[in-house]
């Protein structure tokens, strides 16, 4: 009898213990998700806040707790959560910054998490960028190409054809533009590569580059073949040759080149879709803007990106109810308004068809034409990429694109120092 109390009075122990450690985040059985949010405009952060208030009026028994994080610094940021395990349960980023996480462990693979709609609503081209190995690590939901935004005075006085989505510049006859449109200490364009990298890469695809390729044995080497250089010297060219770019904005910013572009010194800016909105807030009065697509190539308007993602932390003990929020957070209604907080594009098909992101006002229908034409980015699923962008392909295009080095030293550099870096993480 005595033996049986004993064993009963254990098993009680052991029972209350795991339910101690079950509901460690729990209150009266209501589950807390911890949703770090990267939003940072004041209208995506609004929408944000307000998809979590309707998604906790109507889940009483799943609470989720908004958490503002920020794009600054933020992979080393998750590094030290994820190891600290203090990760938060849903986490905001981007494609490109997953691959470490998601070869490291700190990801739960979202393949058998997340309902059939939303797998079937996102183009597979936007899959792939969250993709490593066999696994689905986040999912896409936000994207943006890079477009020229334009001083339409500027361009309609000169007489220059205006490029649209079916038919857009060559790079060659970008060139020729930027050229006839510069002069008298004024520019036909401003390129802000203050980070080259990925402006580099991302518009390279429209020549076919790729820069990246896999062998059959898995590992990645650097090849800066002709197709990888069409962007790049057409670049170094305008600034160099030309003197159709101005040189002083190498290393700007793109926020920094709009005072010039609204005072005149500049006739097009190549930016991301999503600057509209800053555009919208500070250009004087009646200053006329349009939008026009990035030069395309041997590829057509093919461009690199790498979207936003919402990823679930591996050690998360609520992975069904996080990857239920996800689903809730992106039903097209709510990526709709998720777009339009964050001026970008969705990449639901569903929400893409919405007619607020298809009207000529802040030439929405311009960008949204680009998206079918926007592909995985080549650096996305590259190992050891972060390191290779800092100490090598940065400063290496900064030097190229302000005439300090030749093209065959970047390419020595590219592909030499370079892939000495990247065979690290290949062993």
């Amino acid at each position: 009898m005595r033996g049986r109390l004993l064993l009963g009075c254990l098993a009680l122990v052991l029972l209350l213990a795991g339910c101690s450690g079950d509901d460690s985040d729990s209150d009266g059985g209501r589950i807390t998700l911890r949703f770090q949010s990267l939003a940072w405009q004041e209208e995506s952060v609004q929408v944000n806040k307000e998809l979590v208030e309707e998604w906790n009026a109507a889940h009483p028994d799943i609470n989720v707790e908004y958490v503002q994080g920020s794009w600054d610094g933020v992979h080393d940021q998750l590094l030290t959560s994820f190891e600290g395990g203090e990760a938060p349960d849903i986490i905001h980023d981007a494609s490109d910054d997953l691959a470490d996480f998601a070869y490291g462990g700190y990801l739960a693979d979202l393949t058998d998490l997340l309902p059939e709609r939303l797998k079937s609503d996102i183009p597979q081209r936007s899959w792939d960028t969250a993709t490593f190995g066999e696994g689905i690590y986040g999912v896409p939901f936000l994207q943006e190409p890079r477009v020229l935004v334009a001083n339409a005075k500027w361009l309609k006085d000169a007489g220059v054809r205006i490029p649209t989505p079916e038919r857009p510049w060559s790079w060659a006859e970008f060139r020729t533009i930027t050229e006839q449109l510069g002069g008298d200490g004024k520019y036909g364009v401003a390129w802000p590569l203050k980070e080259p990298v990925s402006a580099t890469l991302n518009l390279s695809l429209s020549s076919g580059g790729q820069l990246f390729h896999r062998g059959p044995d898995g590992k990645v080497t650097v090849r800066f073949e002709a197709a990888d250089q069409v962007m790049p010297r057409t670049v170094h060219d305008q600034v160099n040759a030309d003197r159709s770019a101005s040189p002083t904005t190498l290393g700007s910013g793109g926020s920094d080149t709009l005072p010039g572009f609204f005072g005149g010194r500049y006739a097009m800016v190549p930016l991301g879709f999503s600057y509209r909105q800053q555009i919208v807030q500070q250009a004087p009065k009646g200053f006329d803007w349009q939008v026009l697509p990035a030069p395309a190539g041997a590829d057509g308007l093919s461009q690199g990106v790498s979207p936003q993602t919402l990823s679930i932390a591996e050690d998360s003990p609520h992975q069904r109810e996080a990857a239920e929020f996800i689903d809730f957070l992106l039903r097209p209604d709510n990526m709709v308004r998720l777009a339009l907080g964050d001026w970008m594009l969705p990449t639901g098909t569903e929400a893409l068809k919405n007619p607020a992101l298809h009207t000529t006002e802040h030439d929405w229908a311009t960008g949204t034409a680009l998206a079918a034409h926007l592909r995985s980015a080549p650096a996305q699923s590259v190992r050891g990429y972060p390191e290779w962008k800092d100490k090598i392909a940065t400063p290496a295009f900064q030097e190229y694109y302000s005439g300090a080095i030749g093209l065959a030293e970047l390419r020595a550099r590219l592909e030499e120092d370079g892939n000495l870096v990247l065979a690290r993480y290949q062993r």
